[in-house]
């Protein structure tokens, strides 16, 4: 969890891989309040965030129907602050009524755009040319491949920078690069073509 410093904003929280387990909720943190998102909840439960100082707070759950009328309190501590440099996130320590974990800090808007980006794209299999468009509006920062390269299932081809953001576009599965439409420095935007695969 963090501070939202500007209300208008809000910071989607999880886990860090090396503290993540099947099922953790994702925490929605803003305006002074939060929000649990779960795969498997039936409803997020809603909490208040309580700040002691900027580094101790108090997430105040409130109850589930048929419980009592006092929120859960749990005691939050905030510890050190690490920026990941491959896509800028941040990664801070967090001691949960003594569990220590660590947790992914992204403004919402920045998580909403990834993950628009990874949505909608279909399961590609063997057979015809595959077109490869923007998922998101953004500016090309980086090329991998070229025409005429092979490449492997998951092999990076571009990165599109995007709200400060690197976001790495991958190859659907193994294939040989039949056109590249675009440059470095280049803008682009949603729906535009970036790459050609056969």
């Amino acid at each position: 969890m963090a501070q939202v410093t500007n209300p208008d904003e809000s910071l989607r929280v999880v886990p860090a891989p090396a503290s993540r387990a099947p099922g953790d909720p994702t925490l929605i943190v803003g305006k002074g309040s939060a929000t649990t998102v779960g795969e498997e909840q039936a409803a997020p439960v809603t909490a208040r965030i309580e700040w002691l100082d900027g580094e101790h707070a108090i997430l105040a759950e409130e109850p589930s129907a048929g419980a009592g009328p006092d929120p859960i309190r749990t005691r939050v501590m905030l510890g050190p602050v690490r920026r990941r440099t491959s896509d800028g996130i941040v990664i801070r320590e967090v001691v949960v009524d003594g569990w220590h974990v660590e947790v992914e800090l992204e403004l919402e808007l920045r998580a909403s755009l990834r993950d628009r980006a990874r949505r909608g794209v279909p399961a590609i299999g063997p057979g015809g040319p595959i077109e490869i468009l923007a998922q998101l509006p953004g500016r090309i920062v980086g090329l991998s491949v070229g025409p005429g390269d092979a490449v492997v299932a998951g092999q990076q081809l571009l990165v599109i920078e995007a709200m400060k953001m690197h976001n790495e576009l991958r190859a659907p599965r193994a294939a040989t690069v039949e056109r590249v439409a675009v440059a470095v420095g280049d803008g682009v935007e949603l729906g535009d073509l970036l790459v050609v695969l056969r």
